[in-house]
């Protein structure tokens, strides 16, 4: 019972198979404490600081581009039949 139970401890000790997921967890770990105290010391504010001025951009671009649609376009709701057809 002994030579097996010093046996089992020498294969244990030789064996590599979890070794390179134990160092994946470490550098999602570590990657993921380096996120958390990034996001906590003003880089969060600053990446929703830069998304709400794109938003806010791409809406006012939009509703420029809605005004000039309506003003252009202001023939009574009816399209405009192509050049040399007539009503």
């Amino acid at each position: 019972m002994i030579k097996y139970i010093d046996k089992l401890i020498k294969k244990l000790k030789a064996s590599e198979k979890g070794q390179g997921m134990v160092e994946y967890a470490l550098i999602i770990a570590f990657v993921a404490a380096i996120a958390i105290v990034a996001l906590n010391n003003g880089l969060g504010t600053a990446i929703k600081n830069a998304f709400t001025g794109a938003t806010n951009m791409v809406s006012s671009a939009s509703s420029m581009v809605a005004n000039t649609n309506t003003s252009t376009n202001n023939n009574g709701g009816g399209t405009q039949p192509p050049a040399g057809e007539q009503n």
